[in-house]
């Protein structure tokens, strides 16, 4: 063979063995990027059938619950309570509470709003005007009227609703409201109890204190003044039951946690508000809050109702 065929045929070859490298390479990073691909799609499906499980142990315990409140009629049916059951590899604690334990800011009267933000930090004068801000947001001005309320809110990109909360995470945009008010006040207020009255029984101490009589109309404070507080449209239910340690009050409207343990150490925190319907549709759900807890240890973490 001639040097110079023989110094082509080295180079040809040092080429291809360069081009092999090459696709070697590429090959190997197509498999690196599909193993990530992969363990993505596995960690994604694991949270998805997670996910589906949760869903399906709490519509287990929202009907369980359901079926021990409807034995009952309304007389006897209980104001709260609480169960265990285990299904699917899985522990589930359920309790149930009636939404007569919690404020309406819809009915709720004047004085038990300001009982409830003085009792919870703000001054008497300063939870009066907090009150009259609810009540503004909630009411639509007499036809003919001026609209006060919403030049309160000049400045803002939005006016008052002046119509029923739809949710209680409306309090957040009534005007004057301190947002650290409004997260001390979320877990004891409502928009499902459709009443002006409370029962006591099952009440936060927070809820009672607001009550009429038991500390925010007591002498000397300004809260039960007639002066103090104007009437409001909404609550013009009588208010006397609330004054009662009597269990008056009474909601077709029931507040469900339901707290899942997985064997494998996981959490899941489920709340649900329903609302009791007849024999064709037992329930509706009104409000549905998943909270799932991945780690299988920590503090739980809550968002707003």
């Amino acid at each position: 063979m001639m040097p110079g065929r023989a110094e082509a045929s080295s180079s040809e070859r040092g080429f291809v063995i360069v081009a092999v490298l090459w696709i070697l390479m590429a090959l190997s990073a197509l498999a690196a990027i599909f193993a990530v691909y992969l363990s993505a799609s596995a960690q994604a499906l694991a949270l998805n059938d997670v996910a589906l499980q949760t869903e399906a142990l709490v519509s287990a315990g929202l009907e369980l619950t359901t079926y021990q409140l409807t034995l009952a009629d309304d007389k006897t049916r209980p104001s709260h309570g609480s169960f265990h059951f285990r299904l699917d590899d899985a522990d589930v604690l359920v309790t149930f509470t009636s939404e007569a334990a919690r404020i309406d800011l819809n009915f709720a009267p004047k004085e038990v709003l300001a009982g409830l933000f003085a009792g919870l930090g703000a001054s008497r004068a300063n939870a009066v005007e907090d009150a009259d801000r609810i009540v503004g947001w909630r009411t639509r001005p007499a036809p003919g009227t001026a609209n006060v309320e919403e030049a309160l809110y000049a400045g803002l990109n939005y006016t008052p609703r002046q119509s029923l909360f739809t949710h209680v995470n409306e309090l957040a945009l009534v005007a004057g409201l301190p947002p650290v008010l409004v997260e001390r006040a979320l877990p004891f207020v409502t928009v499902f109890n459709g009443s002006p009255d409370v029962d006591a029984t099952i009440a936060a101490p927070e809820v009672i204190a607001a009550l009429p009589g038991k500390g925010g109309d007591k002498p000397g404070d300004t809260l039960g003044a007639p002066s103090a507080l104007t009437n409001d449209p909404l609550a013009t239910a009588n208010t006397s039951a609330a004054q009662s340690d009597q269990p008056t009050a009474k909601s077709t409207c029931y507040r469900i946690e339901a707290t899942i343990r997985f064997n494998n150490g996981r959490r899941a925190v489920s709340e649900v508000v329903i609302a009791l319907g007849d024999k064709v549709e037992p329930y509706r759900v009104l409000s549905w809050q998943d909270d799932l807890e991945i780690r299988s240890s920590g503090a739980r973490k809550r968002g707003g109702v």
